[in-house]
Parts: structure tokens; C-alpha cells; sequence
């Protein structure tokens, strides 16, 4: 069997359906944790408050790239929607298919899961950046060449500014031609100075069998790993559920929780890649850490989509709260597409320049948040994680941005 990638998105059926009030109406579940709200919500408004995200930027001119699988019928209306309910405008959206793509069938589990995948990636990536463009690429399966073939269409083709991959797998699984040629591409985009951030996985320090038997084994994910890549990792946002204002964040870890262990931030160490230069002076270790960066990406305190192709039948206008490091990467391109704005150019390939505000301690307290607590060892997998501290740590990598002063330092 051809090895496919996997999308670390995990989410619950909100239960409620749009056309809904728009503005700003907040729902039921954007409240503390309870017996009557198990999963607690936020919506765009709480997110771009506690990240700090300057509302004077849009992303306008600029152009967010997303590549995923298959292709759900629903997504130009599903986006409008959220549009209505969030009070967003309605942005420019192409839709490219370089293999074709088969028909969308809702009996079909994988599809299902990589619809929930695109509704999160379009419409978070939108909410940070409300102005910017975005290219969806869909390549036409979730198998390793095909995602391949659409991840090569988008760069040799120089498609956008930034390129969000929200998918991922052990970097054994992978077959080693294929990484490579995959790592010459990133090496194009770098050249052509296009940002790239990929997912560092929902299972911890863990990764999904190869096989598919069921099993988990010590490893990082790839493309996150790949040292030309900035790799998203996930936190538990503790925000105000109103007026969103910033509380903290420990390491999104759902293991022991009663009602549902969605998974945790995936982190750790290459067994491919050495230890980059801009993480030397950071780690003993001798190979490239994963994540460089994290954002909120818990279901519990995860974000609200709609999806009317989560579910077979489809349900038209469908909400869904939605967690896992895919939630990250499409956000932290969205600010990426804020700071090419303001800087106006391509800040292109991003790692050095994180790196180098970490080195400037008072810089790096004005531009990220630390998360020190909590282990990504996450109990179903039997992999013993590593833990947060001060600084860079292989769970939440150099932390959560405070976007603004992020933006600012980033296009000076």
C-alpha cells in the first residue's frame, strides 16, 4: 500500500446550524468548561484578540496557499457562511485541482475528514488574514505522491506568499526518494522566498504506525521536520470567552479526560535531519526539534467552523469545534501574509529570523508567549514526550505569538 498522509484535525459536531445571528453573537459554547458546555468554543473575534492581531492589516495583496485532499462540494458556500455568522468579508478563494480530483463521497470516511481539514484551513486561515487571497490546492488522494505532485505544482508554479500544509506523517513512512525530492522543493520555495509552515501532528511524541494497524511509534512528523519548514505545534488557550483577552497556555495534552482524548502536540526529534544552524545553542541534541512555533490547538477551547460536509448525509451550514495542530499552521500563515504586508515583500523563509528574536530575550517576551507546563506523552500511544520549560522545548516549540509585536519586529 502507498504510504498516505494523515491530517491531525480532530472535532466535534457543535450541534447547531447556520445561517446564524452575525457580528458579534457570541454562542453557547464560548463559555468555562462545565457539565453542560464539555467542549468550550471560540470564535474569530476571541482568537485575533488574544493573539494580539492587528486589525490595521488584512493580508491585502498577499497570498495564502493551502494544499489538502480531495474536494468537498460544499466549500465556496460553507465559507460564505462563516463569513455571515463572523462578521468577515468575503475574500478571493481559487479552488485548483492540477491532477483532477475524484468525486466527493460522503461514505467515505477519509474524504469526510479531509472535508472537516479544508473548512478549517480556508476559513481560519481567512479570519487572521480576512484580505489576503487563498489558493486552495487539491491534490487528488491523500497517498504520498499525489500530495507531492500538488505541493510541486504550487511552487514551481511560485503560487502565493505562503504555503500552509496542515497534514503530515512519520518520516519512516515516508519513502526516502520522496523526502528528498520533497526537501529539494522546499529548497525552491525558500529561493523564491515563500513562507512554509506544516503541522507537527496530534498524537504527541508518537506517530501513527505505518501499516495502519493502530499502533504508534517515537517520531517526529514530516513535512513539519524538514528543517526548511516552520513547524506548528498546539497549546491550550486559556482566554477570556468574550472579550478574548490573553490568560495563558499550557502544552495541549488530552490525556485522562473523560470525555474524549483527542490527542496532543506532536514534538520531538529528526532521525533524518541534523540540527539546523538557527537551533544551534538552543538544544544538546544533535537533530532538528520539532515544532518551531505553537498556537491554541485543543478541542476543548477549540474553534468554531462550519462544515456541511462533516457527515453523511451532509448537513448543510453544520458547525464544528474544531483543535489539532491543523488548526495552527493555516493561523500562523494567515500572520506570516500580515507581516509580508506590512513589510511589503516576502519575508520568505521564516526559521532564522524566530530564531534570532529568541537569542534577544527582552524581544522574545515582547513577541511570544512561553508555555512552560505540560508533557506531550500522550496515553494511548505508550510513547513516553518530553516536557515544556522556559524557552524552546520539543512540545510547544518557541511558543505562541503575540502577533502584533511579532509583525512589527519581523518586517523592520
Amino acid at each position: 500500500m502507498t504510504p498516505a498522509v494523515g491530517n491531525p484535525i480532530s472535532y466535534v459536531r457543535f450541534g447547531k446550524t447556520l445561517p446564524a445571528p452575525s457580528g458579534t453573537t457570541l454562542f453557547s459554547c464560548q463559555a468555562p468548561e462545565s457539565s453542560s458546555n464539555p467542549v468550550p468554543c471560540y470564535a474569530p473575534a476571541q482568537i485575533r484578540a488574544a493573539y494580539n492581531v492587528p486589525s490595521r492589516l488584512t493580508g491585502a495583496g498577499e497570498t495564502i496557499v493551502i494544499v489538502d485532499a480531495f474536494e468537498p462540494p460544499d466549500i465556496r458556500s460553507d465559507l460564505a457562511l462563516f463569513d455571515s455568522a463572523f462578521g468577515l468579508p468575503n475574500p478571493t478563494l481559487n479552488i485548483i485541482t492540477p491532477q483532477g480530483v475524484p468525486p466527493f463521497d460522503p461514505s467515505n470516511a477519509d474524504m469526510v475528514d479531509w472535508a472537516g481539514e479544508i473548512s478549517l484551513d480556508v476559513q481560519w486561515s481567512h479570519a487572521i488574514a480576512p484580505g489576503a487571497t487563498i489558493d486552495l490546492v487539491l491534490a487528488k488522494s491523500d497517498q504520498d505522491p499525489d500530495i507531492y505532485a500538488a505541493q510541486r505544482f504550487v511552487i514551481k508554479h511560485n503560487l502565493g506568499d505562503v504555503l500552509s500544509q496542515s497534514f503530515g506523517e512519520g518520516e519512516s513512512c515516508m519513502d526516502p526518494t520522496l523526502m528528498a525530492k520533497t526537501h529539494t522543493l522546499f529548497r525552491l520555495a525558500a529561493a523564491e522566498r515563500m513562507t512554509v509552515f506544516a503541522s507537527s501532528g496530534d498524537s504527541g511524541a508518537a506517530q501513527p504506525d505505518c501499516n495502519g494497524d493502530g499502533g504508534y511509534f517515537l517520531s517526529v512528523s514530516t513535512p513539519a521536520s524538514d528543517p526548511l519548514v516552520s513547524g506548528v505545534g498546539a497549546t491550550h488557550l486559556n482566554a477570556d470567552f468574550t472579550t478574548g483577552a490573553y490568560q495563558s497556555e499550557t502544552t495541549w495534552n488530552n490525556s485522562g479526560n473523560p470525555f474524549a482524548e483527542f490527542g496532543a502536540t506532536g514534538g520531538g526529534f529528526s532521525t533524518v535531519y541534523s540540527r539546523p544552524f538557527y537551533q544551534h545553542g538552543i538544544s544538546t541534541h544533535g537533530a532538528r526539534g520539532v515544532p518551531d512555533v505553537s498556537y491554541n490547538g485543543d478541542v476543548y477551547g477549540g474553534v468554531l467552523a462550519v462544515c456541511s460536509d462533516c457527515s453523511d448525509p451532509a448537513t448543510p451550514g453544520a458547525l464544528y469545534i474544531f483543535g489539532g495542530t491543523s488548526a495552527g499552521s493555516p493561523q500562523w500563515a494567515a500572520i506570516t501574509a500580515l507581516a509580508d504586508q506590512a513589510a511589503r515583500h516576502r519575508l520568505g523563509f521564516l526559521n532564522p529570523a524566530l530564531y534570532a528574536i529568541y537569542s534577544h530575550r527582552a524581544l522574545y517576551r515582547y513577541a511570544f508567549h512561553d508555555v512552560t507546563s505540560g508533557t506531550n506523552s500522550l496515553d494511548f500511544t505508550g510513547v513516553t514526550g518530553y516536557s515544556a520549560g522556559p524557552g524552546w522545548d520539543p512540545t510547544t516549540g518557541l511558543g505562541s505569538p503575540n502577533a502584533a509585536h511579532l509583525i512589527k519586529l519581523l518586517a523592520f
